[in-house]
């Protein structure tokens, strides 16, 4: 997702079947992943981050036991500081699937390549901007003259700091924007003044406002927050992948989806001490944050996860609406071989769950 270049009730079926990359090829279907034919399927997925909380989904299926129910090996990894980003491997095919924020599909096809998001997971970016009291920060028309700590440049924070600059009026050349990462290097960077503000996720957010070095100025970790800052829901997590690799591994795709829509139906009927409980103990307490402050802040940013990993109306656009204003992309995309929700109706379908997203047609 966030290291590189930016990552409801079924209205008709076959029209989004129509609206999806994935069903307009016909590419040959494979019993397995990466792991070979036969058997239990193996697929390799990088995310960016394991350990935030909005990347808890794919973590999470695994200590659910779901990816096993479902039929596939999932060997998960996480993209590291300075490393190469999860898109990127996913892309380059050092993995087979990334965990990643949607928009990165977009980036991609501009550039030539066809890489499809197969489930949406959340309806948000997940993200806070967190600003110190001195900055007076207390929107994006705030921006100007002011020093911006984002994960890193060219990242999905850093697009959303200049999109949000730009609704405002605010041009990027009128503020500084600074690569602070994330953890324990953002808090810093607020603590010693380096920058102004930071956009970040938790359990960050939960360590800024516990040492008091700054609070929530803006609200990206909400699908009504997103809304509001962005204009309309902005797909963040989702699992992505090379069009052709999927269209080459449907079956393999399908379980993945199928593990992580059980998933994110887990997510809605649980607790989010429930969720603390089933995840890595070094995932919520660490340097950063006791358990109860992850449990405190996932109560607070829960809205952002979708419970049926289907792709919400109006989020595609939302995302090339991103990208367009800050210039990432000039040239036309064709939306609808973005994404599918072809995997998602599926899975929902095969263990009966009512869904409540609104699916985005073939114009997002």
């Amino acid at each position: 997702m966030l290291k590189r270049t930016l990552t409801a009730s079924i209205i008709t079926v076959l029209a989004l079947g129509a609206a999806t990359a994935c069903s307009s090829n016909s590419g040959s279907s494979a019993s397995s992943g990466s792991g070979g034919s036969g058997g239990t399927p193996t697929v390799k997925l990088m995310a960016g981050g394991l350990d935030k909380q909005i990347y808890l989904p794919y973590q999470l299926a695994e200590n659910l036991g779901f990816y096993k129910k479902y039929g596939v090996k999932v060997e998960l990894s996480t993209e590291q500081n300075g490393g190469v980003g999860a898109e990127e491997a996913m892309a380059s095919g050092q993995v087979d699937m990334a965990g990643a924020w949607y928009n990165h599909t977009i980036e991609f096809q501009a550039k030539g390549k066809a890489v499809e998001d197969v489930v949406q997971l959340s309806g948000a970016p997940g993200e806070r901007e967190m600003c110190t009291k001195k900055s007076g920060v207390t929107s994006a028309a705030d921006f100007k003259g002011k020093t911006l700590g984002v994960t890193d440049l060219g990242s999905g924070t850093d697009t959303l700091t200049q999109f949000m600059a730009a609704k405002k009026g605010v041009k990027t050349g009128q503020f500084h924007r600074l690569a602070v990462g994330a953890g324990s290097t953002a808090v810093a960077a607020l603590k010693n003044g380096k920058a102004d503000c930071v956009m970040t996720t938790q359990p960050t957010v939960a360590a800024v406002e516990k040492k008091g070095v700054g609070t929530s100025a803006i609200d990206l970790a909400t699908t009504d927050g997103a809304k509001a800052a962005l204009g309309g829901p902005f797909p963040g997590a989702s699992v992505l992948a090379r069009t052709d690799w999927v269209n080459s591994h449907k079956d393999a795709v399908q379980k993945v989806v199928d593990a992580l829509v059980a998933t994110m139906h887990w997510i809605n009927t649980h607790s989010a001490a429930d969720i603390a409980n089933k995840l890595p103990a070094s995932y919520v307490q660490n340097q950063l944050v006791t358990k109860t402050d992850y449990i405190k802040a996932l109560t607070e940013d829960k809205g952002q996860f979708l419970p049926d990993g289907i792709m919400p109306a109006g989020g595609p656009k939302t995302a090339l609406a991103t990208e367009k204003l800050v210039g990432s992309v000039t040239s036309s995309v064709d939306l609808g071989k973005t994404f599918t929700n072809e995997f998602a109706l599926n899975a929902n379908k095969k263990e009966g769950f009512t869904t409540t997203t609104t699916p985005a047609g073939a114009n997002g």
